[in-house]
């Protein structure tokens, strides 16, 4: 038996034959099977058999080593590839689509997009460049993997504040934005403002403030946004949901507007339209207009708890590249 898995461009054979008759050829051959034929998680496989997660991983080693299982490399059949291809052919966004299987949990499916989003940034930020950089979980993990990228005469601008009633959010974002400058040796500039004013006549006000307007002229020369989308429905909940950003009334408030997500805490609805969302007048990212006109708008998505947001954003024409997990690509195609 064959089977083309999520997890890549190949193909995997499991194959039980009478020679596999010692207790661990017999676990072996079916944790295999399972995982194999079936795409169930490590954790799922190792409950059936009675086991330990790291027992099974054993196992499927063993099947491996002894010729239970197969493995051939299958270009033509690059399921990530072509699920891409298909995906930019609909929307027209450039699709990167991560290979990731079953047996991936949302921290280790963060990380190996996020590793990806990296790789791809290093030949995408070139010299005299502006890049805007938001925050967020997803922005975390994408500024850890980065690597040194050397450039010249580029900045790194922070897209919007960080602050709220709990904590500053400045070394939050620091952190973010410093791991960005020092892998494409660029000058960074921060945004001192909260992530939400009290007031809009507030956010107003501070528009015209000499020290505002000069972080806010460096966003309008950006060439590059990179981004995340927040999600309150994703597995790794969005910072802007679980670190004091919003009180239980606001949320309360989103959710009845049938807002899907945000971007740089601009929030948006599932046509991707952020106009009749009270919150947006005292946030302090560039309005959804303004970042509709930087070039390229790199967003990178991991987990199917984004799916909406992602189809909001897609709609709403916010995004110009795309770097997300194949499983959410998949239910993005299905529907």
């Amino acid at each position: 038996m064959k089977k083309t898995p999520s997890g890549g461009p190949y193909k995997r054979g499991v194959t039980g034959t009478s020679v596999h008759t010692t207790p661990k050829a017999k676990d072996a051959l079916r944790a295999a099977q399972l995982y194999y034929l079936q795409d169930m998680k490590m954790e799922v496989i190792a409950k059936e058999l009675g086991t330990s997660r790291s027992t099974v991983s054993r196992l499927l080693t063993h099947a491996k080593r002894t010729g239970m299982v197969s493995i051939s490399i299958t270009p033509s059949a690059n399921m990530s590839a072509l699920l891409g291809n298909q995906l930019s052919e609909h929307y027209g966004v450039s699709f990167n689509v991560v290979p990731t299987d079953g047996s991936m949990d949302d921290s280790e499916l963060l990380a190996r997009v996020s590793a990806h989003a990296a790789y791809l940034l290093g030949d995408i930020v070139s010299s005299s460049m502006t890049v805007g950089v938001a925050w967020g979980s997803t922005m975390q993990a994408v500024s850890s993997a980065l690597t040194s990228h050397p450039t010249h005469d580029t900045k790194i601008v922070q897209l919007n504040g960080a602050a709220n009633p709990v904590t500053s959010g400045v070394s939050y974002a620091s952190d973010i934005l410093t791991r960005f400058g020092q892998a494409f040796t660029a000058r960074t500039e921060q945004f001192p403002v909260p992530a939400f004013f009290d007031r809009a006549s507030t956010r107003e006000a501070m528009w015209q403030e000499t020290s505002i307007k000069r972080v806010l002229t460096v966003q309008q020369e950006m060439n590059l946004a990179v981004f995340s989308l927040g999600s309150a429905g994703s597995a790794v909940i969005s910072q802007v949901y679980r670190g004091g950003y919003l009180t239980k009334s606001e949320t309360q408030e989103l959710r009845e507007m049938g807002v899907v997500g945000d971007v740089a805490t601009v929030f948006f609805d599932k046509d991707g339209n952020s106009s009749n969302i009270s919150l947006n007048a005292r946030s302090t990212g560039p309005t959804l207009d303004s970042l509709r006109r930087v070039p390229t708008r790199f967003c990178v998505v991991a987990g199917r708890g984004k799916l909406e947001a992602v189809r909001g954003a897609l709609k709403g024409g916010l995004i110009t590249d795309l770097v997300i997990d194949e499983g959410t690509a998949l239910a993005l195609l299905d529907g």
